[in-house]
């Protein structure tokens, strides 16, 4: 359990650390209020679940924390992510040096609101969901999970990710950066949906038979 404790520790310390850098340091300032407001919005809710998981689901945590992907097309897929990622949040902070974008308050306000319903709806899934991990693989006991989301698409922890993506650089204030996730990422992520669903309907039983009944991904009646 002190495992767990460190190495959760350690990931908000590294990821804290590199906000910092891809944001204020092309921003030019530590005068950047929405990157001072998405840290909030990311690392307080992170560090209040990975508190509840820790008391109520430890395993679950641990799963969470881990990030080391056996899947070669994943890898792929992750450090295409990453890039993504990297790229979009200095544009945001050189949006900000430069002033490329002037997004309304209200509108940054509204990018916060949905953040935080796409963060409820991530943990709604880990509650339905208790073999959620963030690598493809299938579990030892692993059962196929059709209710509460699972019933409405097949992947809502990915619909809640776009989310989180796309309200990401809204927080941040930039147009120029959500143009860049909203080209890029839904690309990445019907990758990596395609490669984990055929891994699924390789070795879990009853997938197949579950993308028959959910016949939606991530959007009910469109993909």
């Amino acid at each position: 359990m002190k495992e767990i404790i460190i190495q959760g520790i350690t990931k908000i310390i590294a990821g804290i650390i590199l906000i910092v850098v891809l944001l204020f340091l092309p921003a030019g300032t530590f005068d950047y209020w929405n990157a001072w407001l998405f840290m909030g919005l990311l690392f307080i809710p992170m560090i209040l679940v990975g508190g509840i998981l820790y008391f109520k689901a430890p395993e679950l945590l641990k799963k969470r924390l881990n990030s080391k992907e056996n899947e070669v097309e994943q890898k792929i897929v992750i450090l295409w992510s990453v890039l993504l990622f990297m790229a979009g949040f200095m544009i945001a902070g050189l949006d900000y040096r430069f002033g490329w974008s002037n997004l309304p308050r209200a509108v940054i306000v509204l990018g916060g609101i949905i953040f935080l319903i796409a963060y409820g709806l991530y943990v709604e899934v880990m509650r339905e969901n208790t073999y959620l991990s963030r690598t493809v693989e299938i579990q030892k006991g692993q059962k196929v999970i059709d209710k509460g989301l699972y019933g409405i698409v097949r992947h809502p922890m990915y619909f809640a990710t776009i989310l989180l993506f796309l309200s990401i650089p809204i927080i941040l204030g930039s147009l120029v950066a959500f143009i860049l996730f909203l080209v890029f990422y839904p690309i990445i992520l019907a990758k990596r949906i395609k490669n984990e669903e055929y891994v699924l309907e390789r070795g879990l039983s009853g997938y197949a038979e579950y993308k028959k009944r959910v016949r939606y991904r991530l959007f009910p009646f469109i993909w």
